[in-house]
């Protein structure tokens, strides 16, 4: 039987989202694992399909779009859709994206802006329903010298 999906809660308050993802994707890959990043809207989606290729000088990384001919083989995967092409163990929601069923993937990662009150907000209620549910979850919040895990 596969263990529970864990859900990390990643509480931005020193970098952005544009910092903080590809660092997390890197770390994903290095695993062995695939990711799906799943983002509300399709604005999100197109920025960082420009970005993964971009942010740093001597790097990128390996991603596409669903709905792609190649989606099933992506790395990362970047989409709004629910469905998990690529069979991805890694799920990244951002910006207020909904998590669908998790039982395919091994750690879901919310990430969220802790400038934002409304992003608090549904990040707690998020908190709530995922202890509800009965999946191991943990906080991680950024401090000077990276991230501590607090819950």
């Amino acid at each position: 039987m596969r263990e529970p999906c864990e859900v990390w809660f990643y509480h931005l308050e020193r970098s952005g989202l544009d910092q903080v993802l590809p660092e997390l994707l890197e770390k994903t890959l290095q695993r062995g694992w695939r990711a799906l990043v799943r983002a509300a809207d399709r604005d999100r989606i197109e920025h960082l399909d420009g970005w993964l290729w971009t942010y740093r000088d001597d790097s990128f990384l390996p991603h596409g779009l669903a709905e792609e001919a190649e989606e099933a083989r992506q790395p990362i995967l970047l989409t709004t859709d629910l469905a998990n092409p690529n069979k991805a163990d890694a799920l990244f929601l951002i910006d207020g994206a909904q998590a669908g069923p998790l039982d395919d993937f091994t750690r879901c990662v919310l990430l969220f802006d802790g400038r934002d009150d409304e992003a608090l907000a549904q990040a707690r209620k998020r908190w709530k329903e995922v202890k509800a549910q009965g999946l191991p979850a943990s906080y991680w919040r950024q401090a000077e010298r990276g991230w501590e895990k607090q819950a």
